[in-house]
């Protein structure tokens, strides 16, 4: 199947400063794309491409000029392949003892901003999920609860929300499902990363709220890293992961260093033929 990915948000920030944006495909899925994926900055600027210490695909924008308000488009569209298969779910994955897991693991074990594995949670994870068998099967228990102890409300969002705040206040979006379910397996030994990308409604029902970029985690076992998705907390078909990191700190979508405003936010992903044409 193919499915047709992209954005047009724009940005009034004050001159000079940077804005740097993490946009693009990730590495893993950029053979997928059907042709380039050009990210179109608009007026134009000078963009610098570079590759973060997760592996993800950023860019910084230099925005020169004397003090003021200048509005910054960025804008693409692209077609990409996808399986069309949903979530792969294998129950049977093992939990490696945490003196047997690669190295480049063990930074998904650790505190992070919005995931505080060293506070209250780690005490109540152990003793809500320490009877349940390690592995695949421990992590969608924690799907589970994550699943049902949340409340999913887009007016709430809030970019400050923790994971113990989100398990106090029992409300949040995509990101917040994310963190809690990430912070509950770090507490429980087993090493999980933030992911974020596309995820449409293909194979769904149709949901009426803005699109939006999602969020969802990957958790390493069996020697393999695996997706699960505390928020819908079903295999979904068409994820187009953009990048992978410790938290959504690492993830930005944008970042602007300087004083800014959102001022459109719009996400395009659904399915199309070969050509782009709705299907």
């Amino acid at each position: 199947m193919f499915i047709k990915i992209g954005f047009d948000i724009t940005l009034t920030v004050s001159a000079p400063m940077a804005l740097l944006y993490m946009l693009k495909v990730h590495p893993s899925r950029r053979a997928d794309l059907l042709g380039p994926e050009v990210i179109t900055v608009s007026p134009q600027r000078e963009v610098e491409d570079y590759v973060d210490g997760f592996g993800n695909l950023c860019a910084r924008v230099r925005v020169p000029g004397p003090p003021g308000t200048l509005q910054i488009n960025l804008r693409t569209q692209a077609i990409i392949r996808d399986s069309g298969l949903p979530d792969e779910m294998d129950m049977t994955a093992c939990q490696h003892d945490v003196a047997d897991l690669p190295a480049e693991t063990l930074q998904f074990l650790l505190p992070s901003r919005y995931c505080d594995v060293d506070g209250e949670l780690l005490q109540f994870a152990w003793d809500r999920f320490g009877s349940t068998p390690p592995g695949a099967l421990r992590v969608q228990a924690i799907c589970d609860f994550v699943h049902e102890h949340l409340r999913f409300d887009y007016l709430a969002a809030r970019s400050t929300r923790t994971a113990g705040d989100a398990f106090r206040e029992r409300t949040g979006v995509c990101r917040d499902f994310t963190h809690l379910a990430i912070t509950l397996c770090r507490c429980m030994n087993i090493p999980a990363r933030y992911t974020t990308g596309y995820l449409g409604d293909i194979g769904v029902p149709l949901v009426r709220l803005p699109m939006d970029f999602s969020a969802w985690f990957e958790a390493y076992l069996g020697g393999r890293w695996m997706t699960f998705d505390a928020r819908h907390n079903t295999p979904r078909i068409g994820r187009v992961v953009m990048a992978r990191g410790r938290d959504a700190c690492d993830v930005p979508i944008t970042m602007a260093f300087g004083r800014n405003s959102l001022d459109r936010f719009d996400v395009v992903t659904h399915e199309v033929d070969a050509q782009g044409n709705p299907v």
